[in-house]
């Protein structure tokens, strides 16, 4: 509700509450009116009482002659007089806190009025004020954006060169690791043939100690040895297989020494490749007579599985070789298919 209306309203109701006081006010004008003069008599009867008049319609219209002259009214007394000052007391005092009401309720709306226009004044001052803060944020953001804008180029280009100088960097790196990359691999290369070559030698060595172990097993294995008569054949034909490889050493051992001797004595034309040949034989012999002494010492150990009775077991597999197969080899130490697998 605005405060000219809240106005308006106590305006209106001001009125209505002032009433009562005019009516009282108008019946004690009635009531002068009618009271008689001092020193009358009153009458025997007294005079019927007649309605005051209207205070609206003596308000708007002008009095009208009595037609007829009123009666003589008694006097009040002093109760009645008493009473009617407390009356128009009351009334008087009912006027003053109407005005003072009324008084208050233009007074609180004045306020009001005031108070709103100070709120509105407020309200403008703080959009305004707003307004300007917006503007002023609005240029601040401006402003940052253009120096946020100016600080990303810089970065930008900053990060560009940044990045040429690292990429002519990695390609430097990369040569120089290409380089070092180049001789590592022929050092690894040089270290692996070195090893292949150790590894080799290993497993030549290891397969010489295995064939020495296997010769040893050999020596503990007894699959025949509760058939004597077996082993008794056995026995005599590497006896005699030996006894004919001793000889074969013996004629080899004696032809290279005879080569070794005819070379002493004679002399060989290194042209025409005599001497090398003759060496060459020489080698070979001597490969043969080494191969021969290593078929002794098989023999040998197979003699010595005979006399214990473990002659016939298969070094690999452990199995017993057939008999066919002991008859057939000498000596034999591994079944058909450890051999084949060998």
């Amino acid at each position: 509700m605005s405060p000219s209306a809240s106005k308006k309203a106590a305006s209106k109701k001001t009125p209505a509450k002032r009433a009562p006081a005019k009516k009282a006010a108008t019946k004690r004008a009635a009531t002068k009116k009618a009271a008689p003069a001092r020193g009358a008599r009153p009458s025997a009867r007294p005079a019927a009482k007649r309605p005051a008049p209207s205070p609206k319609r003596s308000a708007k219209s002008p009095a009208r002659p009595a037609k007829r002259p009123a009666p003589a009214r008694p006097t009040p007394s002093a109760a009645q007089r008493a009473a009617a000052a407390k009356r128009a007391a009351a009334a008087k005092a009912q006027a003053a806190a109407q005005r003072a009401r009324a008084q208050a309720a233009a007074r609180a709306a004045r306020e009001r009025e005031a108070k709103a226009k100070a709120a509105a004044r407020a309200r403008a001052a703080a959009k305004r004020a707003r307004e300007v803060a917006q503007a002023r944020a609005k240029k601040e953001r401006e402003a940052k954006a253009r120096a946020a804008a100016k600080e990303r180029e810089v970065q930008r280009k900053a990060r560009e060169k940044a990045a040429a100088e690292a990429k002519k960097q990695r390609e430097v790196d990369a040569k120089r690791r290409a380089i070092e990359a180049e001789k590592q691999r022929k050092l690894r290369e040089i270290e692996r043939r070195h090893h292949e070559e150790i590894r080799r030698q290993q497993r030549r060595e290891a397969e010489e100690l295995k064939r020495r172990e296997a010769l040893e097993r050999k020596m503990h294995s007894k699959p025949y040895g509760e058939d004597l008569a077996l082993l008794a054949e056995l026995r005599e034909r590497l006896v005699e297989v030996r006894d004919a490889t001793s000889e074969q050493i013996a004629i080899s051992e004696n032809e290279a020494n005879e080569m070794l001797v005819d070379r002493e004595r004679l002399e060989y034309d290194d042209e025409d490749g005599s001497s090398v040949a003759s060496d060459i034989q020489r080698d070979q012999l001597k490969d043969f007579t080494a191969a021969l002494r290593l078929k002794i010492d098989e023999i040998d150990v197979a003699l010595s599985r005979i006399d214990d009775g473990s002659y016939g077991r298969c070094d690999e597999c452990y199995e017993a070789i057939t008999v066919a197969r002991l008859r057939a080899q000498l000596p034999v130490f591994t079944c058909v298919s450890c051999r084949a697998a060998v």
